[in-house]
């Protein structure tokens, strides 16, 4: 994760791999488990999109607030 903006509570993202909405992540900081949750917005320079794919850098909406370094995985 690159950055966070709490006030809209949206964490910027570069995908490692594609991703949905509706898909499962995990927000991982220092070797420990944050949260998880179902990503219900994506976003690509303010576009809202169902899906993105690897390379893509969005903006993902968290349920929670995340600090930078937190890393993100997809939970299959």
């Amino acid at each position: 994760m690159t950055h966070y903006y709490d006030k809209i509570e949206v964490a910027i993202v570069e995908l490692d791999s594609d991703l949905a909405v509706g898909d499962k992540i995990k927000f991982v900081r220092g070797g420990e488990d944050l949260f998880e949750q179902e990503v219900v917005s994506i976003q690509i320079e303010h576009e809202k999109m169902d899906r993105a794919k690897k390379g893509d850098i969005v903006g993902i909406k968290t349920k929670e607030p995340v600090k930078e370094s937190a890393e993100v995985f997809r939970l299959t």
